[in-house]
């Protein structure tokens, strides 16, 4: 699990190569990534957006933005954490994903919470051992 936080916002993410839905043949790679959004604060937050690069291994990065997560915007009181599934395709065996979250306080103070570096890594990627 790969774990970010900034101010009192944890994000945690958990990569999940679906070989099922893969198709390496077709360069198709599917991914899907488990994300954990924990408000360690004592003020509510409201996922307004979403910011995320993804980067194969062959140099193709795509950006993605968006409202909300998965057709939400959450909100996370104090204690609380939100947890969501979403996917990613790539036409190359591995990459990397990064990104932001952008929160709202009730009082509209808006602020950027990292999303963690994570790989996507698949097994069809040779592996240079040192």
């Amino acid at each position: 699990m790969f774990e970010q936080k900034t101010r009192d916002v944890v994000v945690r993410v958990e990569p999940d190569f679906l070989a099922e839905q893969s198709s390496p043949s077709d360069d198709r790679f599917i991914w899907a990534y488990t994300v954990e959004i924990e408000n360690q604060g004592q003020t509510e937050y409201q996922v307004m957006e979403r910011f995320w690069q993804i980067a194969d291994s062959r140099g193709q990065v795509q950006e993605v933005r968006g409202a909300g997560v998965v057709g939400e915007k959450p909100i996370l009181r104090p204690g609380e954490t939100f947890r969501y599934t979403s996917g990613a395709p790539l036409s190359a065996p591995s990459g990397v994903m990064l990104g932001t979250y952008l929160l709202e306080t009730p009082d509209g103070e808006r602020f950027d919470v990292d999303i963690p570096l994570f790989n996507l890594e698949s097994p069809h990627e040779a592996r240079l051992m040192n």
